[in-house]
Protein backbone atom coordinates (compact mmCIF):
# COMPACT_ATOMS: atom_id res chain seq x y z
CA UNK A 1 0.00 0.00 0.00
CA UNK A 2 1.01 3.24 -0.80
CA UNK A 3 1.66 5.52 2.55
CA UNK A 4 0.22 8.94 2.79
CA UNK A 5 2.68 11.41 4.51
CA UNK A 6 2.71 15.08 4.97
CA UNK A 7 5.98 16.73 3.91
CA UNK A 8 8.54 20.05 4.58
CA UNK A 9 11.57 20.85 2.94
CA UNK A 10 15.31 20.20 4.31
CA UNK A 11 17.79 21.19 1.05
CA UNK A 12 19.90 17.88 0.01
CA UNK A 13 23.02 17.65 -0.95
CA UNK A 14 25.29 18.91 -4.34
CA UNK A 15 28.20 16.66 -4.79
CA UNK A 16 30.70 19.82 -5.91
CA UNK A 17 34.01 19.61 -3.49
CA UNK A 18 37.10 18.72 -4.84
CA UNK A 19 39.73 17.07 -3.08
CA UNK A 20 42.41 19.61 -2.04
CA UNK A 21 45.65 18.97 0.32
CA UNK A 22 45.59 20.74 3.72
CA UNK A 23 47.79 19.95 6.49
CA UNK A 24 48.26 16.45 8.15
CA UNK A 25 48.47 13.15 5.90
CA UNK A 26 50.56 11.50 8.85
CA UNK A 27 48.54 8.79 11.34
CA UNK A 28 46.29 10.53 13.79
CA UNK A 29 47.02 11.59 17.54
CA UNK A 30 44.54 9.36 18.72
CA UNK A 31 46.49 6.53 17.35
CA UNK A 32 49.53 7.49 18.60
CA UNK A 33 51.67 9.22 16.40
CA UNK A 34 51.66 13.57 16.20
CA UNK A 35 49.59 14.68 13.62
CA UNK A 36 50.11 17.63 11.88
CA UNK A 37 47.18 19.31 13.39
CA UNK A 38 49.85 19.61 16.32
CA UNK A 39 48.57 17.09 18.81
CA UNK A 40 51.28 15.43 20.79
CA UNK A 41 51.97 12.20 21.04
CA UNK A 42 49.84 9.50 23.40
CA UNK A 43 47.12 12.87 23.21
CA UNK A 44 44.12 12.55 22.06
CA UNK A 45 43.65 14.75 19.09
CA UNK A 46 39.95 16.13 20.80
CA UNK A 47 41.75 17.37 23.74
CA UNK A 48 42.76 20.89 24.03
CA UNK A 49 40.85 24.30 23.42
CA UNK A 50 37.10 24.27 24.42
CA UNK A 51 36.17 27.91 24.75
CA UNK A 52 34.50 27.55 21.37
CA UNK A 53 33.43 25.66 18.63
CA UNK A 54 32.73 26.84 14.78
CA UNK A 55 30.05 24.69 13.40
CA UNK A 56 30.06 24.88 9.56
CA UNK A 57 27.39 23.13 7.99
CA UNK A 58 24.59 23.97 5.23
CA UNK A 59 22.05 23.87 7.52
CA UNK A 60 20.16 27.18 6.82
CA UNK A 61 16.49 26.71 5.79
CA UNK A 62 13.31 24.91 6.90
CA UNK A 63 13.53 21.89 9.20
CA UNK A 64 17.38 21.53 9.35
CA UNK A 65 17.72 25.17 10.54
CA UNK A 66 15.13 24.12 12.92
CA UNK A 67 17.41 20.99 13.70
CA UNK A 68 20.26 22.90 14.24
CA UNK A 69 19.15 24.88 16.66
CA UNK A 70 17.78 22.53 18.25
CA UNK A 71 20.83 20.51 18.49
CA UNK A 72 22.44 24.30 19.53
CA UNK A 73 20.21 24.61 22.71
CA UNK A 74 21.54 20.85 23.76
CA UNK A 75 25.06 22.04 23.22
CA UNK A 76 24.29 25.37 24.91
CA UNK A 77 22.65 22.98 28.26
CA UNK A 78 25.69 20.27 27.88
CA UNK A 79 28.42 22.84 27.97
CA UNK A 80 27.19 26.16 29.11
CA UNK A 81 31.25 27.86 28.86
CA UNK A 82 31.73 26.82 25.04
CA UNK A 83 30.19 29.34 22.95
CA UNK A 84 28.53 28.05 19.70
CA UNK A 85 29.65 29.73 16.65
CA UNK A 86 27.03 28.89 13.79
CA UNK A 87 29.19 28.45 10.53
CA UNK A 88 26.23 27.68 8.32
CA UNK A 89 26.74 29.10 4.58
CA UNK A 90 23.13 28.48 2.96
CA UNK A 91 23.22 27.82 -1.19
CA UNK A 92 23.18 25.45 -3.52
CA UNK A 93 22.43 22.09 -1.38
CA UNK A 94 25.40 22.58 0.32
CA UNK A 95 27.77 23.23 -2.59
CA UNK A 96 28.51 26.81 -1.16
CA UNK A 97 29.50 25.21 2.22
CA UNK A 98 31.61 22.90 0.45
CA UNK A 99 33.50 25.50 -1.60
CA UNK A 100 34.02 27.31 1.23
CA UNK A 101 35.47 24.45 3.53
CA UNK A 102 37.91 23.20 0.54
CA UNK A 103 39.27 26.74 0.71
CA UNK A 104 39.66 26.56 4.20
CA UNK A 105 41.07 23.50 4.58
CA UNK A 106 43.47 24.15 1.65
CA UNK A 107 44.69 27.61 3.33
CA UNK A 108 45.22 25.70 6.94
CA UNK A 109 42.31 27.57 8.38
CA UNK A 110 39.64 24.47 9.04
CA UNK A 111 35.97 25.03 11.15
CA UNK A 112 36.67 23.28 14.41
CA UNK A 113 33.53 20.77 13.11
CA UNK A 114 31.85 20.57 9.65
CA UNK A 115 29.22 18.79 8.24
CA UNK A 116 29.81 15.83 5.62
CA UNK A 117 28.48 12.69 4.18
CA UNK A 118 29.04 9.32 6.50
CA UNK A 119 30.54 6.40 4.27
CA UNK A 120 32.74 6.82 1.04
CA UNK A 121 32.14 10.35 0.94
CA UNK A 122 34.65 10.88 3.59
CA UNK A 123 37.54 9.34 1.46
CA UNK A 124 39.17 12.26 -0.23
CA UNK A 125 39.47 14.42 3.31
CA UNK A 126 41.15 11.21 4.72
CA UNK A 127 43.39 10.37 2.35
CA UNK A 128 44.38 14.60 1.75
CA UNK A 129 45.11 14.40 6.06
CA UNK A 130 42.64 16.41 6.61
CA UNK A 131 40.85 14.75 9.07
CA UNK A 132 41.72 13.26 12.74
CA UNK A 133 40.77 9.54 13.05
CA UNK A 134 38.07 9.75 15.66
CA UNK A 135 38.00 5.65 16.45
CA UNK A 136 39.05 6.94 20.06
CA UNK A 137 36.11 8.96 20.75
CA UNK A 138 33.77 6.25 19.95
CA UNK A 139 35.03 3.77 22.58
CA UNK A 140 35.09 6.74 25.41
CA UNK A 141 31.45 7.96 24.33
CA UNK A 142 30.34 4.18 24.35
CA UNK A 143 29.40 5.18 20.34
CA UNK A 144 30.84 1.82 19.27
CA UNK A 145 27.91 0.20 21.32
CA UNK A 146 25.16 2.60 20.87
CA UNK A 147 25.53 2.75 16.99
CA UNK A 148 23.65 -0.79 14.72
CA UNK A 149 26.35 -2.23 13.19
CA UNK A 150 25.35 -1.99 9.69
CA UNK A 151 25.93 2.01 10.36
CA UNK A 152 29.25 1.37 11.63
CA UNK A 153 29.97 -0.61 8.73
CA UNK A 154 29.22 1.96 6.40
CA UNK A 155 31.29 4.24 8.65
CA UNK A 156 34.38 2.51 8.93
CA UNK A 157 37.78 3.28 6.56
CA UNK A 158 40.61 0.61 7.15
CA UNK A 159 39.41 -0.33 10.86
CA UNK A 160 39.26 3.49 11.73
CA UNK A 161 36.06 5.59 12.10
CA UNK A 162 36.53 9.56 10.79
CA UNK A 163 32.64 11.42 11.41
CA UNK A 164 30.29 11.20 13.66
CA UNK A 165 26.38 10.94 11.98
CA UNK A 166 23.79 12.95 13.63
CA UNK A 167 20.79 10.85 11.74
CA UNK A 168 20.29 8.76 8.77
CA UNK A 169 17.93 9.32 5.83
CA UNK A 170 16.48 7.23 3.01
CA UNK A 171 16.56 8.45 -0.39
CA UNK A 172 14.61 6.09 -2.50
CA UNK A 173 11.23 7.07 -2.04
CA UNK A 174 8.34 8.06 -4.98
CA UNK A 175 6.40 11.20 -3.33
CA UNK A 176 2.85 11.22 -5.55
CA UNK A 177 -0.08 13.60 -5.76
CA UNK A 178 -3.14 10.98 -5.67
CA UNK A 179 -5.64 13.62 -6.74
CA UNK A 180 -3.32 13.55 -10.25
CA UNK A 181 -2.77 9.97 -10.12
CA UNK A 182 -6.73 9.46 -10.39
CA UNK A 183 -7.53 11.99 -12.81
CA UNK A 184 -5.25 10.13 -15.10
CA UNK A 185 -6.92 6.59 -14.31
CA UNK A 186 -3.79 5.64 -11.82
CA UNK A 187 -4.92 3.64 -9.01
CA UNK A 188 -3.27 5.16 -6.21
CA UNK A 189 -3.66 2.27 -3.78
CA UNK A 190 -1.35 0.28 -6.25
CA UNK A 191 2.19 0.84 -6.28
CA UNK A 192 4.01 0.00 -10.25
CA UNK A 193 5.48 -4.06 -9.51
CA UNK A 194 8.55 -2.35 -10.98
CA UNK A 195 10.18 0.33 -13.59
CA UNK A 196 8.06 -1.26 -16.72
CA UNK A 197 4.76 -1.02 -14.77
CA UNK A 198 5.89 2.81 -13.22
CA UNK A 199 6.82 3.60 -17.08
CA UNK A 200 3.01 2.76 -18.37
CA UNK A 201 1.57 4.29 -15.44
CA UNK A 202 3.92 8.10 -16.71
CA UNK A 203 2.27 6.87 -19.73
CA UNK A 204 -1.25 7.98 -18.82
CA UNK A 205 -0.58 10.45 -16.58
CA UNK A 206 0.61 12.62 -19.79
CA UNK A 207 -1.93 11.41 -21.62
CA UNK A 208 -3.99 13.11 -19.12
CA UNK A 209 -2.01 16.54 -19.54
CA UNK A 210 -0.29 16.14 -16.27
CA UNK A 211 3.70 16.60 -16.09
CA UNK A 212 4.70 12.74 -15.36
CA UNK A 213 7.41 13.48 -13.36
CA UNK A 214 9.90 16.28 -12.05
CA UNK A 215 13.86 16.43 -11.23
CA UNK A 216 15.87 19.54 -10.34
CA UNK A 217 19.50 19.97 -10.75
CA UNK A 218 21.97 17.53 -11.54
CA UNK A 219 22.35 15.78 -7.68
CA UNK A 220 18.73 14.98 -8.11
CA UNK A 221 18.60 13.38 -11.67
CA UNK A 222 21.53 11.12 -10.05
CA UNK A 223 19.30 10.06 -6.93
CA UNK A 224 16.49 8.94 -9.18
CA UNK A 225 19.15 6.95 -11.41
CA UNK A 226 20.57 5.17 -8.20
CA UNK A 227 17.00 4.07 -7.66
CA UNK A 228 16.30 2.90 -11.06
CA UNK A 229 20.34 0.24 -10.94
CA UNK A 230 18.48 -0.62 -7.15
CA UNK A 231 15.24 -1.62 -8.96
CA UNK A 232 17.28 -3.37 -11.93
CA UNK A 233 20.25 -4.85 -10.84
CA UNK A 234 18.87 -5.32 -7.41
CA UNK A 235 20.53 -4.24 -4.27
CA UNK A 236 23.06 -6.98 -4.71
CA UNK A 237 23.88 -5.98 -8.39
CA UNK A 238 23.62 -2.07 -7.22
CA UNK A 239 26.17 -3.20 -4.31
CA UNK A 240 28.53 -4.78 -7.19
CA UNK A 241 28.91 -1.47 -8.92
CA UNK A 242 31.36 -0.45 -5.50
CA UNK A 243 33.41 -3.53 -5.19
CA UNK A 244 33.57 -4.24 -8.50
CA UNK A 245 31.54 -7.46 -8.56
CA UNK A 246 29.08 -5.99 -11.15
CA UNK A 247 30.27 -3.67 -14.42
CA UNK A 248 29.56 -0.88 -15.17
CA UNK A 249 29.65 -1.33 -19.11
CA UNK A 250 27.44 -4.72 -18.62
CA UNK A 251 23.89 -4.83 -20.45
CA UNK A 252 22.15 -4.62 -16.77
CA UNK A 253 23.27 -1.40 -16.42
CA UNK A 254 22.69 -0.31 -20.26
CA UNK A 255 19.39 -1.79 -19.41
CA UNK A 256 18.92 0.45 -16.55
CA UNK A 257 19.78 3.21 -18.03
CA UNK A 258 17.44 2.98 -20.84
CA UNK A 259 14.70 3.04 -18.25
CA UNK A 260 16.62 5.88 -17.07
CA UNK A 261 16.33 7.55 -20.47
CA UNK A 262 12.73 7.14 -20.86
CA UNK A 263 11.49 8.61 -17.08
CA UNK A 264 13.86 11.67 -17.72
CA UNK A 265 11.51 12.05 -21.16
CA UNK A 266 8.52 12.73 -19.07
CA UNK A 267 10.28 15.18 -17.17
CA UNK A 268 9.81 19.14 -17.44
CA UNK A 269 13.38 20.18 -18.56
CA UNK A 270 12.54 23.73 -17.57
CA UNK A 271 13.39 22.50 -13.50
CA UNK A 272 17.02 21.29 -14.18
CA UNK A 273 18.62 24.07 -13.05
CA UNK A 274 16.30 24.36 -9.70
CA UNK A 275 17.00 22.42 -6.69
CA UNK A 276 14.81 19.80 -5.39
CA UNK A 277 12.37 22.36 -3.77
CA UNK A 278 11.37 23.78 -6.55
CA UNK A 279 11.50 20.68 -8.73
CA UNK A 280 9.13 19.18 -6.27
CA UNK A 281 6.71 21.93 -6.21
CA UNK A 282 4.65 20.80 -9.31
CA UNK A 283 3.66 17.70 -7.33
CA UNK A 284 2.46 19.50 -4.32
CA UNK A 285 0.33 21.90 -6.87
CA UNK A 286 -1.31 19.21 -8.56
CA UNK A 287 0.99 19.69 -11.50
CA UNK A 288 2.66 16.88 -11.72
CA UNK A 289 2.59 13.44 -10.41
CA UNK A 290 5.74 11.95 -9.04
CA UNK A 291 9.39 13.00 -7.61
CA UNK A 292 11.91 10.95 -6.27
CA UNK A 293 13.48 12.32 -3.28
CA UNK A 294 14.73 11.28 -0.03
CA UNK A 295 12.91 11.36 2.99
CA UNK A 296 13.47 14.90 4.27
CA UNK A 297 10.69 16.15 2.39
CA UNK A 298 8.00 14.47 4.70
CA UNK A 299 7.25 16.58 7.42
CA UNK A 300 7.00 19.71 5.18
CA UNK A 301 3.90 19.78 3.44
CA UNK A 302 2.19 20.48 6.42
CA UNK A 303 3.36 24.16 6.40
CA UNK A 304 1.93 24.37 3.07
CA UNK A 305 -1.62 23.33 4.93
CA UNK A 306 -1.86 19.79 3.19
CA UNK A 307 -3.17 17.16 5.05
CA UNK A 308 -1.40 13.55 5.48
CA UNK A 309 -3.06 10.77 3.19
CA UNK A 310 -5.27 13.27 1.03
CA UNK A 311 -2.51 15.75 -1.06
CA UNK A 312 0.31 13.81 -0.86
CA UNK A 313 1.60 10.01 -0.65
CA UNK A 314 4.63 8.06 -0.48
CA UNK A 315 5.92 4.58 -1.03
CA UNK A 316 9.57 3.16 -2.20
CA UNK A 317 10.96 3.33 -6.02
CA UNK A 318 9.07 0.51 -8.20
CA UNK A 319 11.46 -2.27 -8.15
CA UNK A 320 13.15 -1.05 -4.41
CA UNK A 321 10.50 -2.48 -1.78
CA UNK A 322 12.82 -3.82 1.16
CA UNK A 323 15.71 -1.99 -0.26
CA UNK A 324 17.07 1.59 2.20
CA UNK A 325 18.85 3.23 0.45
CA UNK A 326 21.08 5.08 2.48
CA UNK A 327 22.75 8.47 3.25
CA UNK A 328 23.61 10.37 6.77
CA UNK A 329 24.69 13.60 8.28
CA UNK A 330 28.03 13.72 9.80
CA UNK A 331 30.81 15.96 11.81
CA UNK A 332 34.34 15.19 11.77
CA UNK A 333 37.38 16.81 13.73
CA UNK A 334 39.71 18.82 10.84
CA UNK A 335 43.50 18.40 11.76
CA UNK A 336 44.36 21.70 13.02
CA UNK A 337 41.30 22.78 14.53
CA UNK A 338 41.83 26.54 16.60
CA UNK A 339 39.07 24.08 19.44
CA UNK A 340 39.72 20.39 19.35
CA UNK A 341 38.13 20.29 22.89
CA UNK A 342 34.57 22.56 21.60
CA UNK A 343 34.75 20.12 18.43
CA UNK A 344 34.41 17.29 20.70
CA UNK A 345 32.17 18.97 22.94
CA UNK A 346 29.52 19.07 20.00
CA UNK A 347 30.44 15.42 18.64
CA UNK A 348 29.58 14.83 21.71
CA UNK A 349 26.65 16.57 21.79
CA UNK A 350 24.93 15.32 18.13
CA UNK A 351 25.52 11.58 19.44
CA UNK A 352 23.86 12.21 22.44
CA UNK A 353 20.37 10.61 23.63
CA UNK A 354 19.45 14.25 23.96
CA UNK A 355 20.96 15.02 20.54
CA UNK A 356 19.60 12.87 18.30
CA UNK A 357 15.91 13.12 19.95
CA UNK A 358 16.34 17.11 19.80
CA UNK A 359 17.60 16.96 16.04
CA UNK A 360 15.64 14.11 14.26
CA UNK A 361 12.18 15.00 15.87
CA UNK A 362 12.37 18.45 14.14
CA UNK A 363 14.53 17.64 10.59
CA UNK A 364 12.39 14.65 9.98
CA UNK A 365 15.48 11.98 9.97
CA UNK A 366 15.92 8.87 11.98
CA UNK A 367 18.39 8.48 15.20
CA UNK A 368 21.55 7.26 14.33
CA UNK A 369 21.37 5.43 17.56
CA UNK A 370 19.93 2.21 18.05
CA UNK A 371 19.96 1.96 21.74
CA UNK A 372 16.86 4.68 22.19
CA UNK A 373 13.81 3.34 24.52
CA UNK A 374 10.23 3.18 23.17
CA UNK A 375 9.76 6.14 25.75
CA UNK A 376 12.46 8.43 24.38
CA UNK A 377 11.09 7.02 20.78
CA UNK A 378 7.34 8.70 21.87
CA UNK A 379 7.72 11.87 20.04
CA UNK A 380 8.04 10.89 16.45
CA UNK A 381 6.02 10.44 13.78
CA UNK A 382 4.11 7.31 12.24
CA UNK A 383 6.77 7.70 9.16
CA UNK A 384 9.91 8.12 11.18
CA UNK A 385 8.95 5.04 13.47
CA UNK A 386 8.63 3.11 9.93
CA UNK A 387 11.21 4.24 8.67
CA UNK A 388 13.45 3.28 12.00
CA UNK A 389 11.43 -0.63 11.74
CA UNK A 390 12.98 -0.62 7.41
CA UNK A 391 16.48 0.70 8.69
CA UNK A 392 16.49 -2.39 11.08
CA UNK A 393 15.11 -5.33 8.98
CA UNK A 394 15.26 -3.87 5.10
CA UNK A 395 18.58 -4.35 3.02
CA UNK A 396 20.77 -1.53 3.44
CA UNK A 397 22.42 0.10 0.11
CA UNK A 398 24.68 3.19 -0.07
CA UNK A 399 23.60 6.16 -1.98
CA UNK A 400 25.68 7.74 -5.06
CA UNK A 401 23.74 11.29 -4.81
CA UNK A 402 24.67 11.52 -1.38
CA UNK A 403 28.63 10.51 -0.86
CA UNK A 404 27.93 7.30 1.21
CA UNK A 405 28.66 4.90 -2.32
CA UNK A 406 31.29 6.79 -3.52
CA UNK A 407 33.64 9.88 -2.79
CA UNK A 408 32.84 13.37 -3.75
CA UNK A 409 35.11 13.23 -6.84
CA UNK A 410 33.48 10.22 -8.08
CA UNK A 411 30.02 11.44 -7.62
CA UNK A 412 30.97 14.99 -9.05
CA UNK A 413 31.90 13.23 -12.30
CA UNK A 414 28.47 10.88 -12.43
CA UNK A 415 26.44 14.30 -11.90
CA UNK A 416 28.45 15.54 -15.02
CA UNK A 417 27.67 12.89 -16.66
CA UNK A 418 23.96 12.64 -15.71
CA UNK A 419 23.83 16.40 -16.69
CA UNK A 420 25.10 16.31 -19.64
CA UNK A 421 22.66 13.43 -20.80
CA UNK A 422 19.79 15.65 -19.67
CA UNK A 423 20.91 18.09 -21.70
CA UNK A 424 20.98 16.65 -25.27
CA UNK A 425 25.07 16.05 -25.11
CA UNK A 426 25.63 12.42 -25.28
CA UNK A 427 22.76 9.15 -25.54
CA UNK A 428 22.07 6.54 -23.62
CA UNK A 429 25.80 4.71 -25.37
CA UNK A 430 27.84 8.06 -24.36
CA UNK A 431 26.16 8.25 -20.64
CA UNK A 432 27.47 4.73 -19.93
CA UNK A 433 30.81 5.25 -21.44
CA UNK A 434 30.92 8.60 -19.30
CA UNK A 435 29.86 6.63 -15.97
CA UNK A 436 32.59 3.54 -16.51
CA UNK A 437 35.29 6.70 -16.37
CA UNK A 438 33.61 8.20 -13.71
CA UNK A 439 33.68 4.52 -11.72
CA UNK A 440 37.89 4.07 -12.15
CA UNK A 441 37.87 6.52 -9.28
CA UNK A 442 36.28 4.09 -7.01
CA UNK A 443 38.37 2.55 -4.88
Amino acid sequence: MRRGIAVIGTAALAMTLVACSGGGGGESASGGAESDGGTSTGAAAWEGDDSEVQVMTWWESGSEKEGLQALQKVFEEKFPDTEFVNAAIAGGGGSQAKQKLAADLAAGNPPDTFQAHAGAEMTDYIEAGQVEDLTGLYDELGLDKAFPQDLLDRLTMDGKIYSVPSNIHRANVVWANPTVLKDSGVDPDAVPADIDAWIADMEKIKAAGYTPITVGSAWTQTELLETILIADLGADGYNGLFDGTTDWASADVTAALEHFATIMSYTDSSLYAEDWEPAMQPVVDGKAAYNVMGDWVYLGLTSQGKTLGTDIIEFPVPGNDGVYDFLADSFTLPVGAAHPGGARDWLETISSKEGQIAFNSVKGSIPARSDLSEDELAGFSDYQREAMDSFANDTIVSSIAHGAAVSVTVSSAINDAVMKFAQGGTDVAGLQEELVAAAAGIG
